[in-house]
């Protein structure tokens, strides 16, 4: 990785974890120039403007979701067990240190749902291939008997994604106490009524 890399690296790392806490729209050029002690012509150098570098923050994150919450998922087997992993991995993204506002996706989505245009697109698209991916995840655990003939994958991927950003609110906003264990009880009554 040449300096250059390793320098947008270390741009886009702190930029996510920043833009988590306040923001996408907040996110700036000057913000992350004034933060990282560099000049904003080297920042602009790298991203070209706000909106470049508000999708890179985007794309950089949707990499880091992959990486700790997909992948490792998919190492189990197939069915059930990977709708688990999905689902503890996730919990595991959205209290992550690494992002101090909770889940970025959670965040810009509530920030941009009327606000037309590439960032909106970029996370409506990421967003339907999450709901896309726990349907698919159910539709397997269907086709191998882990859950039953009759489950609707897309309704189980609506109501899981559904439990999951309503935990996020829950811990962030109203710093439930109770929000993790109401969670693993609310996704376990899911697992249960789907076999």
């Amino acid at each position: 990785m040449s300096k250059g890399d390793q320098t947008k690296q270390t741009i886009l790392e702190y930029a996510t974890s920043l833009a988590s806490r306040i923001g996408l729209e907040a996110l700036t050029i000057g913000r992350l120039a004034s933060d990282l002690d560099m000049s904003k012509s080297g920042l602009f150098a790298h991203f070209g403007s706000k909106e470049a570098l508000q999708l890179a923050v985007l794309e950089y994150a949707t990499e880091s979701f992959l990486d700790l919450v997909v992948k490792p998922a998919f190492k189990n087997d197939p069915g059930e067990p990977r709708v688990q992993g999905l689902f503890e991995n996730w919990l595991v993204w959205a209290e992550s240190t690494q992002h101090e506002g909770g889940c970025l996706f959670v965040q810009a989505s509530t920030e941009y749902d009327d606000q037309p245009g590439p960032i909106r697109d970029y996370l409506v698209a990421i967003q339907r291939r999450w709901i896309t991916g726990l349907a698919e995840s159910a539709r397997r655990a269907i086709a191998i008997g882990h859950f039953r003939q009759d489950l609707d994958p897309e309704q189980f991927a609506f109501e899981l994604y559904s439990i999951l950003v309503g935990y996020h609110n829950m811990r962030r906003l109203l710093r439930d106490p109770q929000a993790n264990a109401r969670v693993r009880r609310t996704v376990q009554e899911l697992l249960d009524r789907s076999h």
